[in-house]
């Protein structure tokens, strides 16, 4: 029996396909996926599909903290193309980066996709 309170987390996915509707969207079950087996806490997940769009994501990510998210973990939009801008919406509403989580996440995704090394992966406070 679990008698902890549910932490709420936001889990967004960035993608301007899957956001219209012309795919259907696999991030977020993988976070859910994920994450409810490495917390042992129950979790209560705030879910957001949204396109590539640098507002939209910064504001997006303001509103679920305002909401009381513990941690929001965000997954596309990190790659080299001119539409992937996640970093940097990130980094907008950011107060300090916390550079290790980025280098360890390229580190670990290396094993599983080569083209990891491309990832602009962030991690923030």
């Amino acid at each position: 029996m679990n008698t902890c309170d549910p932490v709420t987390i936001g889990i967004v996915s960035i993608s301007d396909r899957a956001s219209s509707g012309a795919y259907e969207d696999k991030g977020l079950p993988a976070l859910q996926e994920w994450l409810g087996r490495a917390l042992k806490n129950p979790i209560r997940f705030e879910p957001r599909l949204i396109p590539d769009e640098q507002v939209e994501i910064s504001r997006t990510l303001i509103e679920l903290v305002d909401a009381g998210c513990a941690l929001v973990l965000t997954t596309g939009g990190t790659g080299p193309a001119p539409r992937d801008v996640t970093p940097e919406a990130t980094l907008a509403v950011a107060d300090k980066e916390m550079p290790g989580f980025g280098e360890q996440m390229r580190q670990i995704s290396l094993a599983f996709v080569p083209t990891a090394i491309l990832s602009r992966q962030v991690a923030v406070i």
